[in-house]
């Protein structure tokens, strides 16, 4: 494993556009919450109910907002967003290693795969005909890249990925353990009780510096390719079915499943375990809550839900019933309405 580096508190806040209040040679090691932070640790503090803990923090250096400035024990470094800053700094201290080029011996590479010579191809990867596997590419232990399939520069394919034929990921992706790409739609034609299956020949199309998370599955188009655009990123145990879109700049959470041939605009966010339903589109912008069911378009951006909040059992058997009546009490109202309008009517002329 590579030691761990140190790094100077001046280059870090050059790094996010900050300002150092201390000594701007001071080292860190790094990162650690305001709580658990000790010497040599950096944190940060984004949410004011940790205010306490910024008070008391060992941390070496805090990223902080200005106004927070005074309640830093240590150094501080000043920046805008100390949440922003954090992500940027955490990449310096990335478990990661840089790939090392080569290919292990028990590779399986075809001999028609362009692979660049900075690209590493790791313990029992498999590589099929065609496929291209750009500059600094990292290929997991046991990762299988199908045939005619694209890996783009500085992108990781990490240990047991599948990438069916046909599938071609963009320039910085990581595709996290267990993620399969370009299986199969889930397509069948009745058939007297039966099932024939329609075969999918399509391909998928992943662009830049996208994130597909553990066990999470794309789906090979039925004749055209199911798309990820650029910079979307996709939490663990996702399902996207064929011939979805999904528009730059989207965050999908865990457990999300998104139905066949519907297109997701850029820069929505989807929380986790939420299900859509197939052709549909969801405007750009778009927020879905938690556990919602989206079953019709959205056309207008904004924040949706579905479902029902917690409630004690009892309550939610009560309401439960009260559901089913609501078409009942709904007509019974109308009635009552329009009878009072009779009434009132009927007063007037008298």
């Amino acid at each position: 494993m590579a030691a761990t580096p140190t790094i100077r508190l001046q280059d870090i806040a050059d790094r996010v556009g900050g300002k150092v209040h201390g000594d701007p040679q001071g080292r860190v090691h790094g990162l650690a919450t305001l709580q658990s932070a000790g010497p040599g640790q950096l944190s940060f503090f984004a949410n004011g109910r940790y205010l306490p803990q910024l008070r008391s923090t060992n941390a070496a250096a805090v990223l902080v907002r200005t106004e927070h400035l005074d309640s830093v024990p240590q150094a501080a470094i000043e920046v805008d967003d100390p949440y922003l800053a954090y992500a940027r700094v955490s990449q310096l201290f990335d478990w990661r290693q840089p790939s090392r080029p080569g290919v292990h011996p028990s590779a399986v590479v075809a001999d028609t795969v362009q692979l660049d010579p900075t690209a590493e191809v790791s313990a029992l990867a498999v590589i099929g005909a065609g496929s291209q596997i750009g500059a600094g590419a990292f290929v997991g232990p046991h990762a299988v890249i199908g045939a005619d399939c694209q890996v783009g520069e500085n992108s990781r394919v990490e240990a047991g990925v599948v990438l069916y034929d046909n599938v071609s990921l963009g320039a910085r992706c990581i595709v996290h353990s267990g993620a399969v790409l370009g299986a199969d739609g889930f397509g069948f034609a009745p058939d007297s009780g039966n099932w024939v299956k329609i075969c999918q020949l399509g391909g998928v199309r992943v662009g830049n510096d996208v994130e597909i998370g553990a066990g999470t599955t794309i789906d090979r188009g039925a004749l055209d390719d199911t798309c990820i655009g650029d910079g979307v990123k996709l939490d663990n145990q996702v399902q996207i079915a064929h011939n979805v879109q999904i528009g730059a700049g989207t965050a999908i959470a865990g457990c999300t499943a998104v139905a066949g041939s519907t297109k997701i605009g850029e820069r929505c966010t989807i929380a986790g375990l939420s299900g859509i339903t197939g052709h549909l589109t969801i405007a750009a912008g778009t927020h879905i809550t938690a556990m919602s069911l989206v079953s019709k378009s959205i056309s207008q951006p904004g924040a949706y839900s579905s479902g029902t909040g917690l409630q004690p059992h009892g309550s939610w058997k009560r309401n439960v019933v009260r559901f089913k009546q609501l078409d009942e009490l709904s007509r019974r109202v109308a009635k009552l309405e329009q009878t009072i309008e009779l009434n009132s009517i009927e007063g007037h002329k008298e």
